[in-house]
């Protein structure tokens, strides 16, 4: 389930948190609850992106562009993402959300989130987001200015920008396979 009281406790304990430009970033502290947890008793891998969603949403909000996509009727969407998982988080330990956009293409928003305990990363994501309107992808310059923000991005680093190009190379859609290697698969 969506932990959507987390949701609106975490808009409500920054709602009144300074404004953040467009690059800034948003920190915040979490528990790993009971419910978080899988067998091994540690934070699962699927709600660890869930908790995620909790750092970009207020993100939003401290940039601005939620008021923004409530006026003219935008939504937004992942259209990538790749994390690395790297040290545990187990139940009733107390981790570091962060989260920033690192810059944007003329369609994309790319964000970077980590999750810190202790001095130490415990995962790492990079995301490609997207703001949406009925016609498809809203370009990143019209969000940019909306927001009062120069239209260029900051120049994103190396691996970013090869990632880009990595997930260019990839085939969409996936999987399709020729009929005989499929039967002989099964």
């Amino acid at each position: 389930m969506y932990p959507v009281i987390r949701l609106v406790k975490e808009v409500i304990r920054h709602r009144n948190a300074p404004r953040l430009p467009l690059t800034g970033t948003h920190v915040a502290q979490h528990i790993c609850w009971p419910w978080d947890i899988d067998p091994w008793m540690e934070l699962n891998n699927g709600r660890t992106l869930t908790l995620y969603d909790l750092g970009r949403v207020v993100l939003f909000e401290r940039i601005g562009i939620v008021p923004l996509m409530r006026e003219n009727r935008w939504g937004g969407t992942i259209a990538g993402s790749s994390f690395r998982y790297r040290k545990r988080v187990r139940a009733f330990d107390r981790y570091e959300l962060r989260t920033r956009m690192v810059g944007w293409d003329d369609k994309f928003f790319y964000a970077e989130q980590a999750m810190w305990r202790n001095g130490e990363c415990c995962s790492h994501g990079l995301l490609r987001m997207a703001i949406t309107d009925r016609n498809g992808l809203v370009r990143t310059a019209q969000v940019a200015a909306a927001l009062d923000a120069a239209p260029e991005s900051p120049p994103l680093p190396d691996w970013i920008r090869a990632w880009i190009a990595a997930e260019a190379e990839r085939p969409w859609p996936p999987m399709q396979a020729e009929p005989a290697a499929r039967e002989i698969a099964a």
